[in-house]
């Protein structure tokens, strides 16, 4: 007589442990949206291999060949999704990248884990 086997409940572990939640879904999909455009990934490589980790709007129209009020909109853009940090210094604005965020964000490119999304 064959050996009868244990009924099993589930078949495998919840596919929803350690998943995202809807906010913070949302949050994380409107960062990479921000990062969804070559130009502002360029002004993001832009601005964090430059002197003293900041760069004024004037300093980017240059290497992209773009107006400045066009690159005012994407660095409104990346500023919304928190990627980088704005100063008003006078006339001009001075941009830094956010470093937590772009870490948490390649955390996530590299092992799938949920990352500690901020909301600011």
């Amino acid at each position: 007589m064959a050996a009868s086997l244990p009924l099993v409940d589930t078949c495998c572990s919840p596919l929803t442990e350690g998943a995202l939640d809807d906010a913070a879904a949302s949050t994380l999909a409107a960062k990479f949206k921000a990062l969804a455009d070559p130009a502002r990934v360029r002004l993001v490589s832009i601005i964090a291999a430059a002197d003293g980790g900041e760069a004024c709007v004037c300093d980017l129209t240059e290497p992209l060949g773009l107006s400045q009020p066009t690159v005012s909109h994407h660095m409104k853009l990346l500023a919304a999704a928190g990627l980088v940090a704005r100063e008003q210094r006078g006339r001009w604005a001075y941009y830094r990248v956010v470093q937590d965020e772009l870490t948490s964000l390649a955390g996530v490119l590299r092992s799938g884990a949920a990352p500690s999304v901020n909301n600011g």
